[in-house]
């Protein structure tokens, strides 16, 4: 239904651009923009979540602006008490 995307080096939106680093944890927030949708009873939603989605937004080679073969990135979501992710769905009646 809909896209959302941030540029994880911009992801402090008042603050510099700054490339993340391995095995930190880091918090995005991603507008999904406007839409609405109505859902029946019983449907389901998905969220997927990856680095990439050319040719729909730029490429992302993950190398933090540095020319050279594009790297596979890896994301992980969390779920823990710690690190609770998670979606807001505004509804409406």
């Amino acid at each position: 239904l809909q896209n959302g995307i941030i540029r994880a080096r911009y992801r402090n939106p008042d603050g510099p651009a700054e490339l993340i680093q391995p095995d930190r944890v880091y918090r995005f927030e991603i507008d999904m923009w406007a839409t609405a949708n109505r859902f029946q009873a019983g449907h389901r939603m998905r969220v997927d979540i990856s680095s990439a989605d050319f040719p729909r937004f730029d490429r992302n080679a993950n190398l933090g602006g540095v020319e050279g073969r594009p790297v596979s990135a890896r994301q992980r979501i969390f779920h823990d008490p710690e690190k609770a992710s998670h979606l807001l769905l505004p509804v409406l009646p």
